[in-house]
């Protein structure tokens, strides 16, 4: 009996990037046009922000093909094998949206009526904010540690609850302009659907502000939606979020430019402990 050989890509594909989703084997352009996705085997709980199958799942269940504001490329095949999942997709042409224009896209995006399917991503902050947790906390800060972030991490069960006790709207979940990739109309075509889910009013938000030179009023305001949820939304996923990059950036050889955004989103960190 011949051993059947594992997944390959074609060596015609021209190589996008290595992928940087925790399930992502590598993303290719074919001679054709289209871009092949590979996922590989990984978190198998269906509610995980890296659950592995659910850029398929989404490909599959059209749950955002038409949706206002956001909505993902056209999917040409979703082929399953024993070592993993081949999403295949026509290309998408990047177009240089400005700031505000992809708020105002997150916020008619949010305003969408969806289904919670049994596969979306739930708790993203909670489940990312789990992980410090195991890897010690924000400690590695040290003397760039300051009050606030410091009764931040003190109350994020506090930051927590109070996310959730806020309205849940359709969240893409990885909000990055690289990710805000096309143009329809006034609409945004969205790649990398890894972490859609049902989420808190602006977390969606939150995760721009941390990507782009915009203020958070500005923001805000092309947003549109209830003006002090999306805030609260916005504001402690950005601050959460932000700390606890780099936080994680002091262990690297490089730290990159987390702790200088640290330093440029302190008013932001203190609107959250006010938000507390």
């Amino acid at each position: 009996m011949s051993r059947q050989l594992s997944w390959q890509p074609s060596s015609r594909w021209e190589p996008l990037t290595a992928g940087t989703g925790q399930a992502t084997g590598g993303v290719w352009r074919t001679p054709g046009g289209e871009v092949v996705k590979r996922l590989v085997r990984g978190v198998t709980d269906p509610r995980h922000h890296a659950y592995w199958e659910r850029q398929a799942l989404v490909a599959e269940s059209g749950v955002v093909t038409r949706t206002a504001g956001l909505r993902a490329p056209g999917w040409t095949g979703v082929e399953r094998d024993a070592d993993g999942i081949t999403l295949r997709t026509a290309y998408v042409a990047p177009y240089d949206w400005a700031p505000e224009a992809l708020a105002g896209a997150l916020g008619r995006f949010s305003g969408c009526s969806v289904v919670e399917p049994a596969w979306g991503a739930r708790d993203v902050l909670r489940d990312r904010l789990r992980t410090v947790e195991r890897r010690g906390g924000w400690g590695a800060l040290g003397g760039s540690s300051t009050p606030a972030i410091e009764e931040l991490w003190t109350r994020r069960e506090a930051a927590l609850d109070a996310l959730d006790a806020l309205p849940r709207v359709p969240t893409h979940g990885d909000a990055h302009p690289v990710n805000l990739l096309g143009r329809d109309g006034d609409d945004v075509i969205a790649i990398d659907w890894e972490q859609f889910g049902l989420g808190p009013a602006g977390f969606d938000l939150g995760y721009l502000l941390l990507a782009v030179n915009a203020p958070l009023d500005e923001l805000l305001a092309a947003h549109g939606g209830q003006a002090a949820a999306v805030r609260r939304g916005a504001v402690l996923t950005a601050a959460y979020t932000v700390v606890s990059r780099a936080a994680w950036s002091l262990t690297q050889p490089d730290s990159g430019d987390h702790v200088r955004l640290l330093r440029d989103l302190s008013p932001v960190v203190e609107q959250a402990v006010d938000h507390l």
